[in-house]
């Protein structure tokens, strides 16, 4: 079980599992699957829809908004243990912005279905992740 412990130590680094108890990262490890993605290739579109969250294990992206005139903006960058397609977790809306990378990268995945099946079995798991998306919205709240 090498690559769970692995996968197990990595997941406890990314920022919106980390209160999360070691039950809790396994139950979530199993249903995480691994994409990789080349140089320069969208992984995320915007105004599409959204499948689930994104957790960059290595690699980079950048984080690119379009305006309503037609101009394009970077507005974050990203590399390992960074996440994105949270809010597509808790719904089935469009995505916000377009995920595009910046080297080879390598993701794990986590679809709506496959989160919303861990959390119905563990309530503290769901107050624990929905504490760590609300300070995220609240960064981003401060930022605009």
């Amino acid at each position: 079980m090498p690559h769970l412990k692995e996968l197990l130590g990595f997941l406890s680094s990314v920022p919106l599992f980390r209160g999360s108890s070691k039950r809790q990262l396994e139950r979530l490890a199993q249903k995480f699957v691994t994409r990789d993605y080349a140089a320069d290739q969208a992984i995320i579109t915007q105004g599409k829809g959204g499948e689930g969250l994104f957790i960059i294990k290595s690699g980079g992206a950048k984080v690119v908004r379009e305006r309503a005139d037609g101009s394009k903006v970077v507005v974050n960058t990203l590399g390992p243990t960074d996440f994105f397609g949270e809010m597509a977790l808790l719904d089935d809306g469009l995505r916000t912005a377009s995920v595009i990378t910046t080297e080879d990268t390598r993701c794990l995945v986590l679809t709506r279905w496959d989160f919303l099946a861990v959390l119905r079995k563990d309530v503290d798991m769901s107050i624990t992740v929905l504490q760590e998306l609300a300070k995220r919205f609240r960064l981003v709240l401060d930022v605009l």
